[in-house]
């Protein structure tokens, strides 16, 4: 069977089938390079670098030959031909070519915004190409950026011939918001490639503090597809980058709010991706480099027939969506990668390999399905977890004008414990929110060195948040917790019996014999900023419970707050980040009472008193430890969903509590009060 040759007329032809009219009236372009084409004339004056490279990307047997990638070898100037050519199809009444597609798009116009969201993920302007430009368009010129001042075509027609309309061919350097000269092509021919240079450039000079934006070079070829022109085509990309509901945003536009959101995508993949994060830890590989591709999966690896399905989506829903996306991708991943974990000797790269082969493991629309099944929080919640990573990074230096930043990841090779090994101390930093991962772990408490003495405990502990509980029983079984909140929270409550406290960040977990994490699979996250004096919980999930540590009684106050470790160095400024985790009020109950609901399961963490610390209290404890520190028992615990962490009673070997390092402690906030 021959190959379909992409230079013949015949492919020339259909690929000008996607420029059309979105508008029956259109304007007469304007000169200046403005009416960019992806029709190349005869002989094109725009060369190639005999150095550059392609790739062909193949999906399964049936699938359209999809993504092609093209490298700019030069990477530190682009060649930019001014000529342009004529455009296909404007004399075409497409609606009587096609008159099921014009009535599909009356319906879209008619939809409201909810309506809209379910026709993007039913595909349902899919085909043909001419209804999906028409349904973005309506839905790009929809998108409402308030106080923004919008480019119009003409400022692009201004930039255009400014820059490339008086030469016939220009050099310019790559946009700095680029991380290389790579640009997705997709489907464009020669002449698309060249016009999509000509609007980033464009949208450079434009957003002049846009320093940092890996994904617009894929954002510019997909829309290129399904634009009339590059002036629509650049309108259409500066209303994704003006639009500034932080809640539903589009393009991260810096590297600190990129590396933000690469660390949000790796807490919400340590929730729904279980096992995946321990994989990647233990082969000792950097699994912040593997997050840090997370959007390119996206953006550059998925072949084109996905990456437009998303874009129907995207469009709609904002980056939520490609949280979704790339979570299902995550999935599908673990399945593939847990057969052969042997053979991979680097899984970033193993990872771009398998998005783009993608097809052999699931259609585009059941991808697409799989990502909408994905527990996820909501975007106001999502965005504020968000800026407390965005927060942290400045903590650790990363400054909004930075526009490269190399993550040093915590050296473990020199890492001591009578408890767990370097390996193992990987693990439980490649569990914990990635805001605390940055840094590396200190030890407050051993009973090596401190004793065995839960008061001691105590002392070593509080003003230190989060912590770290590692315990080595005489049998060799080693478990432990995530705590999320200073234990010293157990001391603001008038009552004589125990009340709990924490976050849904806590967690619970064994390192031998086997490794296993325990956590409920989503919490609602909101922050808020509070002083010094506020640290203090106003309204806590606080669960009442006997001193035996039975008949736990929940009380109907929803609101627990925990805040952020701030680095030694940083400026102590009178606010510091809060995270307070909700959950719905409910009547008290007691252990003969019917089992909570799952929301009121949450709020029962962490409950502490001088002759016992216990970790999980709905359904039984995950952990209960004596004052002593000699030993305790564990049992299964609807709080996390776990088992028994060890043998249900035990005695303890060794004890340890670790925290972050370079933290500022708040003991002196306490203290004051």
């Amino acid at each position: 069977m021959g190959s379909f040759d992409r230079s013949s007329p015949l492919r020339q032809r259909a690929s000008s089938l996607l420029q059309y009219q979105v508008n029956k009236k259109e304007k007469k372009e304007g000169d200046g390079g403005g009416g960019g084409v992806l029709i190349p004339p005869k002989k094109s004056k725009t060369k190639q670098s005999k150095h550059s490279t392609s790739r062909e990307i193949h999906g399964s047997k049936g699938s359209l030959k999809s993504v092609s990638m093209i490298t700019i070898s030069e990477s530190d100037n682009w060649e930019i031909c001014s000529s342009s050519g004529m455009k296909y199809g404007q004399f075409v009444d497409w609606e009587k070519i096609d008159p099921e597609a014009a009535e599909r798009y009356q319906q879209i116009l008619k939809s409201g915004h909810q309506q809209l969201k379910t026709m993007g993920r039913q595909g349902f302007w899919a085909m043909p190409h001419t209804l999906r430009a028409k349904a973005y368009y309506h839905i790009i010129h929809g998108i409402n950026s308030s106080g923004s001042v919008m480019p119009d075509r003409e400022v692009y027609y201004e930039l255009a011939k400014k820059h490339f309309g008086e030469k016939n061919i220009s050099t310019h350097p790559v946009p700095v918001f680029m991380e290389a000269g790579e640009i997705p092509r997709y489907c464009l021919n020669k002449a698309g490639l060249n016009s999509v240079k000509k609007i980033l450039l464009c949208l450079c000079k434009y957003f002049p503090d846009m320093n940092f934006c890996p994904i617009l070079p894929a954002l510019v070829s997909l829309l290129l597809h399904f634009s009339q022109d590059e002036a629509e085509c650049f309108y259409s990309v500066s209303q994704l980058i003006c639009y500034n509901d932080p809640n539903k945003r589009y393009i991260d536009q810096t590297f600190l709010t990129y590396r933000a959101s690469c660390m949000t995508f790796g807490d919400l993949a340590n929730r729904c991706c279980r096992g995946i994060r321990k994989l990647i830890a233990s082969s000792h590989q950097n699994l912040f480099e593997f997050y840090s591709d997370w959007i390119m999966w996206i953006f550059a690896e998925l072949p084109f027939t996905y990456a437009i399905r998303v874009l129907d989506v995207y469009l709609l829903e904002g980056y939520k969506v490609l949280y979704r996306v790339a979570l299902a991708l995550l999935s599908l991943y673990k399945v593939s990668v847990s057969s052969r974990v042997a053979d991979v000797e680097d899984f970033r790269t193993d990872m771009k390999r398998f998005v783009q082969n993608v097809a052999r493991h699931c259609t585009a629309e059941n991808l697409l399905e799989r990502a909408c099944m994905v527990p996820i929080a909501t975007r106001r919640e999502l965005n504020l977890l968000f800026n407390a990573n965005k927060d942290s990074l400045m903590q650790k230096g990363v400054s909004i004008h930075q526009k490269r930043w190399s993550v040093d990841s915590v050296d473990f090779n020199n890492f001591s414990s009578s408890v767990v090994t370097g390996t193992e101390m990987r693990v439980i930093w490649a569990w914990i929110p990635e805001r605390f991962a940055l840094f590396s772990p200190i030890r407050l408490f051993s009973t090596a060195e401190h004793g065995r003495s839960l008061a001691s405990c105590y002392s070593q502990v509080e003003g230190h948040e989060p912590a770290v509980l590692i315990i080595k029983t005489v049998d060799e079984e080693v478990f432990g917790a995530f705590l999320s909140t200073d234990v010293i929270e157990r001391r603001k409550h008038d009552s004589d019996e125990l009340a709990y406290f924490g976050t849904g960040e806590c967690f619970v977990f064994t390192l031998r014999p086997s490794m296993e994490r325990y956590q409920q699979a989503m919490v609602n996250i909101m922050t808020r900023k509070a002083s010094p004096q506020q640290v203090q919980v106003s309204s806590g999930v606080f669960s009442q419970v006997s001193n035996s540590g039975s008949s736990p009684i929940i009380s109907t106050t929803v609101k627990a707050i925990t805040t952020l470790t701030c680095p030694a160095g940083t400026p102590q400024d009178p606010s510091y980040l809060t995270i307070p985790f909700t959950a719905p009020s409910g009547k008290p109950t007691n252990a003969k009472d019917p089992k909570t609901a799952k929301e009121q399961e949450a709020s029962m963490f962490i409950a502490g008193s001088f002759n016992q610390l216990i970790i999980g209290g709905d359904g039984g404890h995950a952990v209960c430890l004596q004052e002593d520190l000699e030993g305790g028992y564990t049992e299964p615990c609807d709080t996390f969903k776990s088992n028994p962490l060890c043998k249900r009673h035990f005695k303890i070997q060794s004890l340890e509590v670790w925290g972050i390092q370079n933290s500022i402690s708040f003991t002196h906030c306490f203290n004051s009060q």
